[in-house]
């Protein structure tokens, strides 16, 4: 029976309140594993949970930041600057919301955090009016406005990041910004200044976070960072956005295996350095999949290419293919259009990959994985 049908179970604790404890636990058991596994944890309303970094992202970003003193500027439900704190001497926390920001003092100190000092007040407000320099501030801009509806440019958070960089320089030389993981890369530089690194995060193959490290005066190279948190393991490439631009793809048909870039890769735009650095060849400019003929270690998916025949409906019946593993690459049909014409259900052991070649035309890459 509902926690919310049975009579009150403990004193001073409405039956409401336990089921929405309940409710928040259970998302935390995956997301924010030492928060789930400590007693007295109490936690807010399942809508900052949904919001929060999980520990995954808070524990990487930690380790992109030095120094004595750090201010999260939105500090949330203080998932991000626990880990901060495991890195740096002195964090300071500023949440608006006050029940958000007294909830976040109780975990703090439930969880051994002594080193955060939680500040109930706006984040650019506490900016304006504090004396002193931080070594590092860091933003997580609220990515919704007042209708609760989810906005992505950079002008439409809360905070306003780029209306208050002169403010934040003021007090830092170094901030590092999370941002929507569909901003553009272009748009955030523009927008944006002393870009110096940009990381893109990813976790199982979804792309969680961007992050922006920008430090005062910097106009050197932009470095970009992806990493694919993977069950087993990790997936990293390192390169600079400018060698990008300069890189030259080499092309060729289909040969023994093919590859796919993981989605922080493709998401970085590193379609022409990714063949270069591993010696691949692309199938086409816009196909970003990859091929060789001997199987390398590779940032993404691997599989051994069984045969490629052109995509034509007396060809796609000739496979006899009932169910199968779909993607498109550059290709005019969605994986849902093309089970719906084919009957060809989800899962199995088979591959198809349905993309475009050197000559424009459309084909269909039959593989195992490799």
């Amino acid at each position: 029976m509902s926690v919310l049908l049975q009579k009150p179970i403990f004193d001073g604790i409405s039956n409401r309140e336990l089921a929405q404890q309940l409710e928040a636990r259970k998302k935390c058991e995956k997301k924010l594993p030492t928060w789930f596994g400590t007693s007295n944890i109490y936690y807010p309303n399942k809508l900052n949970i949904e919001q929060t970094s999980s520990e995954v992202t808070a524990r990487y970003k930690s380790k992109i930041t030095t120094g004595k003193s750090l201010l999260d500027a939105t500090g949330g439900f203080g998932v991000d600057s626990y880990f901060f704190s495991q890195k740096i001497e002195q964090i300071f926390h500023c949440e608006i919301d006050q029940n958000l920001s007294e909830i976040a003092a109780h975990n703090f100190q439930v969880l051994g955090a002594g080193n955060i000092k939680t500040i109930p007040t706006d984040g650019m407000e506490y900016t304006k009016d504090v004396k002193s320099r931080f070594d590092w501030i860091y933003l997580d801009p609220s990515r919704r406005n007042d209708s609760k509806e989810k906005v992505f440019r950079l002008s439409d958070g809360m905070p306003n990041v780029v209306g208050h960089l002169e403010l934040l320089f003021s007090k830092t030389d170094n901030i590092l910004l999370k941002t929507s993981p569909l901003l553009d890369f272009s748009v955030g530089i523009a927008e944006l200044e002393f870009v110096k690194e940009i990381h893109v995060v990813a976790v199982n193959n979804e792309v969680k976070e961007l992050l922006w490290v920008l430090k005062k005066g910097y106009s050197g190279e932009i470095r970009v960072t992806t990493i694919n948190f993977t069950k087993t393991g990790r997936e990293t490439f390192d390169f600079q956005l400018s060698k990008e631009k300069k890189a030259e793809s080499q092309y060729a048909t289909p040969l023994s295996y093919i590859y796919e870039p993981n989605a922080a890769i493709l998401k970085s735009g590193a379609f022409k350095l990714t063949g270069v650095y591993f010696g691949l060849h692309k199938l086409h400019e816009h196909t970003h999949l990859y091929t060789s003929e001997e199987s390398i270690a590779f940032p993404g998916r691997r599989f051994k290419l069984d045969k490629v025949v052109p995509y034509t409906k007396k060809e796609m019946k000739r496979l006899g293919i009932g169910k199968a593993n779909i993607s498109t690459r550059n290709f005019p049909e969605s994986v849902s259009d093309i089970r719906k014409k084919f009957k060809i259900a989800d899962g199995g052991t088979k591959y198809l990959l349905f993309s475009t070649d050197t000559n424009e035309k459309r084909m269909v890459l039959c593989c195992s994985k490799g």
